[in-house]
């Protein structure tokens, strides 16, 4: 057995668990409520017998008489065996002078006495062998003398035995039958989590299809829809992944072909002249494949990030004079007049930095190579920043030969080219897709449209209006 599931057997089941946690406390507390009842009503049994004892006494004390300078208890044997009786317990008893002297009762029968101004005092003392509960009584008329009685405590410990036998004894067979309800109901609580469990355990790794819960509670339902999230998380990013690939194979299949074929004519070929143009065009083609590479990684990047970006405030129009620095050259190399409108206010969107870098570069990327105007005319793209009610706009327009509303429609899919692109055998239709992506990523609308002379196109990204931190 693997250490990890040899490990996972020596645990206890979670049923096992939450009975213990229940049952350990409430036995403690059961128990020890019990012990205060068993200990309270002892006391007060204590209490009840030494009044009887201290009545006793009492009786005794009351037949003292004063006689001819001395004093003497004037009772009968009938009459002491009628005040001292007792069924089931042996009575002790000894009236003695003050100096300790017996006038009557049990001689040797001694007990502590009360500590001024008590006049009363009980204790457990011995006796010819035998443990007893005594009572001393000190009384003052009709002279000093004390009166001492003693009894065996055989009914004490028996109601004692009682007590604790007919209170503890059903309180422990409540608790075990407590403890057997408490493992049947929790257990019937718990099926739902076992069968969330089965039914786990039992799926195919390539099923991603949401888990089935029958919830007996709030905390089951709520563990199934994470699960089921989780599942469904899992099953987009696969498909991310599986489109990834697809694109990456699809896309690289035809710059790769062409690249070995350039190589292979080049190879046959004894002209340096010819090696150096075929040399030109292997690097033309590895250019349109790495920055394939780059527009598909963006995509899947994206796609996994779906529910990972943060927005965050940003001055846009920083970003945007940043990023149209960079295509400045590539602009004047190609002959087209790049500008941004819009600059001189600051611009703050919620947004962020690398998406929004990623949604004006493919932009101006794609109004670069297809947005150029026809012959005899100048070819240019303007970047215009403009603020409306609660929304910055990004417009990227060009003035070359437009896209008709079917053609927009189209281009929004991932995989969708442009005649013009068709025709300069460019592009991998990935570039608005990415920025239909990178815009939903950051709950920005992005749309296109006609450029306002009529002749172009126009690619707007609107954001919402954020604060500056």
């Amino acid at each position: 057995m693997p250490a990890a599931a040899e490990a996972l057997s020596r645990k206890s089941s979670l049923r096992a668990r939450v009975v213990r946690h229940v049952l350990w406390p409430l036995a403690l507390t059961w128990l020890l409520g019990t012990a205060l009842t068993v200990g309270v009503a002892y006391y007060f049994a204590q209490k009840a017998f030494d009044r009887a004892l201290l009545d006793d006494a009492y009786a005794l004390a009351s037949r003292v008489k004063l006689h001819a300078d001395d004093l003497a208890l004037e009772l009968s044997t009938r009459e002491m065996s009628a005040v001292l009786f007792d069924q089931s317990e042996n009575v002790f008893f000894a009236v003695q002078r003050p100096d300790g002297s017996v006038m009557a009762g049990h001689p040797g029968l001694h007990a502590p006495r009360p500590e001024a101004p008590a006049r009363t005092r009980f204790s457990e003392i011995s006796y010819q062998g035998k443990n007893l509960r005594s009572v001393v009584l000190l009384r003052s008329e009709p002279g000093p003398f004390v009166v001492v009685v003693a009894q065996t405590m055989g009914s004490r410990d028996a109601l004692l035995h009682n007590v604790l036998l007919y209170s503890v004894a059903p309180q422990v067979l409540l608790l075990l039958v407590l403890a057997g309800w408490l493992r049947l109901i929790i257990g019937q609580e718990l099926r739902p989590l076992a069968e969330l469990q089965r039914s786990v355990e039992q799926r195919d790794a390539l099923d991603l299809t949401p888990v089935p819960v029958s919830a007996s509670s709030s905390d089951i339902e709520h563990l199934g829809t994470a699960i089921n999230a989780l599942l469904a998380r899992v099953s987009h990013s696969m498909q991310a992944q599986r489109e990834f690939s697809g694109n990456v194979a699809h896309e690289l299949r035809t710059p790769l072909a062409g690249i070995r074929a350039l190589a292979e004519y080049g190879l046959a070929q004894q002209d340096p002249a010819l090696w150096r143009e075929q040399l030109q065009r292997i690097g033309a083609s590895e250019a349109r494949a790495s920055r394939l590479v780059e527009q598909l990684l963006a995509l899947a990047l994206a796609e996994e990030a779906d529910a990972g970006v943060q927005n965050a405030p940003v001055a846009l129009d920083e970003v945007v004079h940043e990023t149209v620095l960079r295509y400045i050259p590539r602009a004047d190399a190609a002959g087209v007049d790049l500008g941004v409108q819009g600059l001189e206010q600051r611009l703050w969107v919620a947004g962020n930095v690398a998406l929004i870098e990623g949604v004006l570069g493919n932009l101006i990327d794609n109004a670069l190579r297809y947005g150029r105007a026809p012959q005899g005319q100048d070819s240019s793209v303007t970047v215009v920043l403009a603020k409306q009610e609660g929304v910055v706009t990004l417009s990227v327009i060009d003035n070359g030969p437009g896209l008709s509303p079917e053609e927009r429609r189209h281009l929004m899919q991932r995989g969708v080219r442009g005649v013009q692109a068709d025709r300069l055998g460019q592009g991998a239709g990935l570039g608005l897709a990415i920025v239909a992506k990178f815009a939903a990523v950051m709950h920005a609308g992005f749309e296109l449209g006609d450029a306002p002379s009529g002749q172009g196109l126009r690619a707007t990204v609107s954001f919402p209006v954020a604060s500056a931190t």
